[in-house]
């Protein structure tokens, strides 16, 4: 599937959200780096890091 692409008001590129299956959402910046993911089987949004960002899926906050 195509990624989505996140643009600001100016139309420049501000990030990418990749659907990678049934499991797992990933968010990347502009350059491509992976910023964090979210899990749709646990409802639970993670930092690159491991971290927990909270419950549902905030990708965006994360640009």
């Amino acid at each position: 599937m195509n990624p989505t692409i996140l643009r600001n008001a100016d139309a420049t590129v501000r990030g990418y959200i990749h659907y990678l299956g049934d499991h797992r959402t990933e968010i990347r910046n502009a350059n491509g780096q992976t910023l964090g993911w979210y899990s749709p089987s646990s409802n639970i949004t993670y930092y690159i890091n491991g971290y927990m960002v909270g419950f549902g899926n905030l990708l965006a906050s994360l640009v």
